[in-house]
């Protein structure tokens, strides 16, 4: 058997995109972004939202356009050849995996925050390791069980979320000074960088499009699912930040990233009420878990697109007849990610991560580019800023995480060309 079943309709498609939004980007990357620009960060989302709303319409034709498992990989050679598709899906791997690492480590924390247990960074790392093996196990038994567990893992989380704001609002008041006072204290380079960390944490919608085997309607679906998504997605970032700013201040915040990965828990220890500590870290686990398992899903996909091209061992495309699931390509998922975890650095995977999901998205915006008129469904100026969005914003990330990009871009496009003499 080598196709998926279409057993995901719009609001699972909705909670698919959402599950793979909400979670790193507001429970870590926030911090990050904080830390680097400020009060800066409120402009970054908003840069970051914009060109993830051209992004996510250049997404939304070619998923509508050509539904099938493996995003901008399949779009890439579909619409622009082989090489541009082999870059696409490589540093989707490359990206993805990386995010994932994050959440893993993400959740690890807040769970040990929960329990009110100081661990040691090696500790850190293996539960997130006995974390991510739990998942995988799930997301391998295929879509359906995957999907249910989404849904309630999106619900509670988004309680939390609420939760969180309703009591921010009560204790500090509405949060005026956050916005009066974006502009100070950051430069444009910080700005920037902080949205290509802040666009990464957009980017789940795109799940939506790599799952695009498996969704009912796909032409119909998947465009309505990934704006709404983006639309809740947005409202929730700004408010969620514009709360954490006027609790803590900028400074402080941003600060609560070094050396662990809860800063969202600081937060709410800030605002010393009862039982708002607890809601908030079980809302957090539920988010990394639920960005875990959307990623496992996606990458596993992608896996299973490039295995049946034998741009990678072609093991990886068979899919069990039993769970409908790609099997080994899940597997293998798990082991990456595993071996990423090991690094136990939330701010340089999350950094790595912004670089190459960046190229992706050029190239998803690219190949929409180069779409056929009759294929279209929005206007050609949207890919055009999307593509120079995407690459603006690549290059305002620090320059190790930037050459090791190219380096690991140049890597793939050697093994891709060896593997094409091979196969050819």
């Amino acid at each position: 058997m080598t196709e998926l079943r279409r057993d995901i309709r719009t609001p699972g498609a909705i909670l698919m995109g959402l599950g793979s939004i909400v979670g790193t980007g507001i429970f870590v990357s926030i911090a990050i972004a904080t830390q680097i620009s400020g009060n800066g960060v409120v402009i970054a989302i908003i840069i970051a939202a914009a060109l993830a709303t051209f992004n996510g319409l250049s997404s939304a034709q070619l998923a509508a356009a050509h539904p099938v498992s493996g995003g901008t990989y399949e779009y890439g050679n579909r619409f622009l050849g082989s090489y541009f598709g082999f870059t696409a899906g490589w540093m989707f791997l490359i990206a993805k995996s990386a995010s994932a690492a994050t959440a893993v480590l993400g959740c690890a924390s807040y769970l040990f925050y929960l329990f009110e247990i100081e661990v040691s960074n090696s500790t850190l790392v293996i539960s997130g390791i006995v974390i991510l093996f739990i998942m995988t196990l799930l997301v391998s038994g295929g879509i359906s069980r995957s999907n249910a567990a989404n849904k309630v893992i999106v619900t509670i989380t988004l309680l939390g979320l609420a939760a969180l704001v309703i009591a921010g609002f009560f204790v500090k008041g509405v949060p005026t000074d956050p916005i009066f006072n974006m502009f100070d204290g950051s430069d444009i380079s910080s700005v920037l960088y902080a949205s290509a960390l802040m666009f990464v944490a957009y980017t789940g919608y795109g799940r939506i499009a790599t799952l695009g085997e498996e969704v009912a309607e796909p032409r119909k679906t998947i465009p309505k699912s990934i704006i709404l998504a983006m639309v809740v997605i947005v409202i929730l970032y700004l408010t969620v930040t514009l709360t954490s700013l006027n609790i803590m201040g900028a400074e402080a915040f941003g600060n609560t990233v070094e050396g662990e990965a809860a800063p969202l828990m600081k937060v709410a220890q800030t605002l010393s009420l009862p039982y708002i500590g607890p809601v908030i870290s079980f809302a957090a686990i539920t988010a990394m878990l639920g960005v875990l398992l959307n990623l496992l899903l996606g990458l596993s996909r992608v896996m299973l697109s490039m295995g049946r091209r034998k741009d990678i061992p072609g093991i990886l495309a068979h899919i069990n007849p039993k769970s409908q699931s790609p099997v080994p390509a899940v597997l293998a998922t798990g082991v990456v990610i595993g071996l990423l975890i090991l690094s136990g650095d939330v701010v340089f995977t999350w950094s790595f991560s912004a670089f190459t999901v960046l190229i992706y998205y050029s190239i998803t915006n690219l190949s929409a580019l180069m779409m056929p008129d009759d294929l279209r469904l929005y206007p050609k100026w949207i890919p055009v800023m999307g593509l120079f969005g995407c690459l603006f914003l690549a290059f305002w990330i620090d320059i190790m995480i930037i050459l090791l990009g190219i380096g690991m871009i140049l890597i793939g496009l050697i093994w891709h060309r060896i593997a094409k003499s091979v196969v050819g």
